[in-house]
């Protein structure tokens, strides 16, 4: 069941997010040759932890971080872990806060000192991905009017989105109802209403479509090795049109 928030919550909700949103600006600056990701996780601890918020992620499902970091062919669910990040690399920082209750989830991709002309094609689209998908999220749209437009958009520019890991609803919990993927066609599903809290994450690869899983059961790699990148945000569909309540 879709659980529509009212105003007032969406307004609740908003510190949630925006303690994501903080976390991203202060990582930003980090990320640099040499730097690893279980740092990037103990500092995710420490900025929660200061500003009042708990990382939802920690002990979800067994889940044992308080981020997903996922480098280079890792679409997502990476594990940190302690090896240094490298010049070319790109690496997806994803964090979930909670704060009085209600749960912020934004995920980022991050240049690693300089990286090749696909790297940043492909974090260039994608993040127009994510905002061309957001532009869409009115109400009385269907969700296949905002995923065809992340999808044409990533076609368009030589990549493909990811099928098998899907956008959410959010709220008191991560994972509501709705769920959904990241292609679509107009008019075609469910409709968006007032009070819908979403994410909206495409996830797009430099080459085909299609994942595995590792042997951890968690992280989600291409098939073909290529590049994937991923951006996120966390937006309530209301009356004055999309909010993004983790917008940096």
């Amino acid at each position: 069941m879709v659980v529509l928030k009212t105003r007032t919550q969406i307004e609740e909700m908003k510190k949630a997010g925006q303690i994501v949103a903080a976390f991203h600006r202060e990582l930003a600056g980090m990320v640099r040759p040499g730097i690893t990701t279980l740092e990037i996780e103990e500092f995710a601890e420490q900025f929660l932890k200061k500003n009042g918020a708990k990382a939802y992620t920690k002990g979800f499902k067994g889940y044992r971080f308080a981020t997903c970091a996922s480098v280079n062919d890792v679409i997502a669910h990476g594990f940190p872990n302690r090896t240094p990040l490298r010049e070319g690399d790109i690496v997806k920082i994803d964090i979930v806060a909670e704060a009085e209750g209600w749960v912020g989830d934004s995920a980022w991709c991050y240049a690693v000192g300089r990286v090749s002309e696909e790297a940043n094609k492909l974090m260039r689209v994608t993040k127009e991905c994510l905002y061309l998908g957001i532009e869409k999220a009115v109400i009385g749209n269907r969700i296949g009017d905002v995923m065809h437009a992340v999808q044409v958009h990533a076609e368009q520019n030589g990549f493909s989105c990811v099928r098998d890991l899907l956008g959410h609803g959010v709220g008191r919990a991560l994972h509501e109802e709705p769920n959904f993927v990241h292609v679509g066609t107009p008019g075609k599903g469910f409709r968006l209403k007032e009070g819908m809290v979403i994410t909206i994450e495409p996830m797009l690869n430099a080459g085909q479509h299609y994942m595995t899983i590792d042997e951890d059961g968690w992280t989600a790699r291409t098939a073909d090795g290529s590049l994937s990148a991923q951006f996120e945000h966390t937006v309530a569909i209301t009356g004055d049109g999309p909010v993004i309540l983790t917008q940096q």
